[in-house]
């Protein structure tokens, strides 16, 4: 048996690898645990309760959550069998970006997860004329729920599903994701059951996840990225257990003692800025210890000659702070799959080094996702590169003469159908003879690894003429403990500048520790010691770097960026012209005030 649309994954998986704990969530302090032949009747429920709905082939709903679930799964395989459209919307968009996609696909039905979702969506109630209702996936008195929408499948629903799953065509319309984007209104991406599953075949054989394994779910699920991953877990046999929203991610992760898991950068991030922030409240020797370790682990490599010294100085710090990490993460990982912003060319060296394989992808909504990633087989990984292009997929560097750098184009059967209802900005997307341009910069290097140096929109050119990519700046400045998030500016300015957010625990730390009176952000930021300190960082930072893209200037914010604040995308992006309009003051004093290096 094989699988040609996504609604056959489970069929698929009960063919091939029965299992007695497919999906599991708690539910209480109890897990919830359903097996493949569940999870089947469970999507066939849902499918009867559209039919009996009146719903029909191409209709469209919308499923909106801040995190994935067995029951979000359920909506997905039993709107696609039945010929519904899912619209998978994040929980965290804005007000009128929620208005904005609930009318542009003309939404009948929307599912949320809460009350507070359920409260959104009903003050938008008025603006959307083509929503009929409501339903939530937690019980509420006042709202209808699961039951109310899902039904017992009669023998007239299960021949009705029948002929509307036999109807459905590979290259069919299978989902609309809308992309936040950094500017503009979302783009609402139609992808075909063909698109996806070619992108979870030409991974399969590169991820050694199996049905003996178990994965772990805490990204939402209206991320392409989170989604075709656990399709891909569900197609191998892999248990999938999803966070509980009141869960804390840590605590969750070494209870389900998972063997891999998806993270975005900022996950491993703030992981590491952990690690520093425990190391600074324990005595001075361990606290040396876990320095020395994290110091070790920076320096890993994965090829090169064999220096005696350096492996027995890793398996030391094993011994006394890797296995620890490990131990915490359930003690069985075998790999994190990284995505949707850039990683720290460090962080991926330093986990890998304990123990804990890292592995850095790239792609996006519009080609369902994965273009490139590391692979776990000997020789497949590089750090600082996103990876080697997957199997199928064909890559071109559109490079001006001359140079090896430029914009990444890419063609194959993973490639979306187009924006919805956008006819202009599809044919805009692709070169003339076919090729989605990704908006991306990049370069290969070592004859297969994608190496991405920047975004071809956010790319500026200072009044000196000078070319820069943020992006590698903005990663090259959080490289330090300190910086917890920053923008790099410079377009049509003489240099480059930044908006700089502290890592305030360990700015506290480091204040406690040289008698600095610590008050709170907003005044800290202004104190003219730790501006001494962190400029002290950014010049250290600015030392390895050519003199045109030195930081000359910056200015620390006290409040963090985040998707409900609109500072942030929800897959964690920064939202450029949110933050330049936000602080534009800021910046134009930037320019006015001399250069501090």
């Amino acid at each position: 048996m094989d699988f040609r649309r996504l609604f056959d994954i489970l069929p698929y998986q009960q063919a091939r690898f029965p299992n007695k704990v497919a999906l599991a969530s708690k539910e209480g302090i109890e897990w919830k645990k359903y097996s493949t032949s569940t999870c089947i009747e469970q999507a066939n429920r849902v499918s009867a309760g559209l039919i009996a709905l009146g719903l029909k082939r191409g209709d469209k709903m919308a499923i909106l959550t801040h995190r994935g679930s067995p029951q979000w799964v359920f909506l997905d395989f039993g709107m696609q069998q039945a010929g519904v459209i899912p619209v998978p919307i994040h929980g965290s968009c804005s007000r009128e970006e929620l208005a904005f996609i609930l009318n542009d696909a003309a939404i009948l039905y929307c599912i949320v997860e809460n009350r507070e979702l359920l409260d959104k969506v009903m003050a938008l109630q008025s603006e959307v004329p083509s929503l009929k209702g409501i339903y939530t996936l937690q019980p509420l008195p006042d709202a209808p729920g699961w039951e109310s929408l899902t039904a017992e499948p009669t023998t007239k629903h299960l021949e009705t599903l029948q002929a509307l799953r036999a109807a459905i065509h590979e290259d069919d319309l299978a989902t609309i994701i809308y992309t936040s984007g950094t500017t503009g209104e979302p783009k609402g991406v139609m992808l075909s059951h063909r698109n996806i599953v070619s992108n979870i075949k030409a991974t399969i054989t590169l991820i050694p996840a199996d049905y003996t394994k178990r994965a772990v779910s805490f990204l939402p699920l209206s991320h392409i990225f989170e989604r075709m991953v656990a399709f891909t877990y569900m197609a191998v046999g892999t248990s999938v257990y999803y966070l509980h929203q009141q869960e804390n991610i840590p605590e969750f992760i070494k209870e389900v003692r998972p063997h891999y898991f998806t993270a975005v950068p900022r996950f491993l991030e703030k992981a590491y800025d952990g690690i520093l922030e425990q190391a600074s409240q324990r005595p001075l020797l361990i606290k040396r210890l876990v320095l020395w370790a994290l110091s070790v682990g920076e320096h890993y490599k994965m090829r090169g000659r064999f220096q005696p010294l350096y492996w027995f100085k890793l398996q030391l710090a094993d011994l006394l702070v890797f296995s620890y990490w490990r131990r915490q993460l359930g003690g069985r990982i075998e790999g994190i799959f990284v995505g949707a912003a850039a990683l720290q060319d460090r962080l991926a060296r330093l986990f890998t080094a304990a123990g804990i394989p890292v592995r850095e992808g790239y792609g996006m909504t519009e080609t369902s996702p994965i273009i490139a990633f590391n692979r776990f087989s000997p020789g497949g990984t590089r750090f600082g590169t996103v990876g080697i292009p997957i199997p199928g997929l064909e890559l071109r560097i559109d490079a001006p003469e001359g140079t090896e750098e430029g914009e990444i184009l890419v063609k194959g059967p993973n490639v979306m159908m187009g924006y919805y209802n956008r006819p202009e900005e599809t044919a805009a997307a692709f070169t003339e003879d076919g090729w989605l341009r990704t908006g991306d910069i990049g370069k290969v290097t070592h004859k297969r690894f994608l190496q991405i140096t920047g975004r071809k929109k956010d790319i500026f050119k200072t009044s000196g003429g000078k070319y820069i990519a943020p992006q590698e700046l903005e990663n090259t400045l959080r490289s330090s403990p300190y910086i917890e998030e920053c923008m790099v500016l410079g377009f049509q300015r003489p240099f480059a500048t930044a908006l700089i957010l502290p890592h305030f625990n360990l700015l506290q730390s480091w204040c406690e520790e040289n008698d600095i009176h610590w008050t709170a952000p907003q005044f800290m930021v202004h104190n003219h010691k730790v501006e001494q300190f962190m400029a002290q960082e950014v010049e250290r930072i600015n030392e390895g770097l050519p003199s045109y893209k030195h930081i000359r200037n910056f200015h620390l914010l006290h409040q963090p960026w985040s998707a409900e604040t609109g500072e942030l995308t929800p897959t964690l992006k920064a939202r450029r012209d949110v933050i330049l309009e936000k602080f534009s003051k800021e910046v134009d004093g930037l320019y006015e005030q001399e250069s501090r290096f």
